[in-house]
């Protein structure tokens, strides 16, 4: 099981509002922010790092954050309806499409994702199952 993810970014204000817009329809929001860290949890959760899944940071070794290559990271949805809403709120919000929402592969249902990048480049996939 994955206690959290931390992502790179050059500017966390920028890729901020991207991962608020994504989690905000998935459920989550900032729990908390400082120093060029931003801690996002389940919405009405505690505050601090304790209770987030993802971190938004610059990179420890102070180089330029880049998406890694292969590298994916996957968000559960409640729904097909919440990955939608997702994909949308993360183009709207500064995101690139890299797959519209739909069943993989198209003609078998029970897997319902939708692809896209971060402004740095990081691709996630937000998907809902069953």
């Amino acid at each position: 099981m994955i206690g959290y993810v931390t992502i790179g970014a050059l500017d966390s204000e920028v890729s901020g509002r991207f991962y608020d817009a994504l989690f905000d329809a998935l459920g989550s929001d900032r729990r908390t922010e400082g120093g060029g860290w931003i801690g996002y949890g389940p919405k009405g959760g505690g505050e601090g790092f304790t209770d987030c899944h993802t971190a938004i940071c610059p990179p420890f070794d102070g180089q330029p954050a880049r998406a890694g290559n292969g590298i994916m990271i996957a968000y559960q949805a409640a729904s097909p309806a919440e990955v939608d809403a997702a994909h949308a709120a993360g183009l709207a919000a500064g995101g690139t499409d890299e797959g519209a929402p739909g069943n993989r592969p198209p003609e078998t249902p029970g897997f319902y994702a939708a692809y896209l990048r971060d402004p740095v480049g990081n691709k996630l996939c937000v998907f809902a199952a069953g």
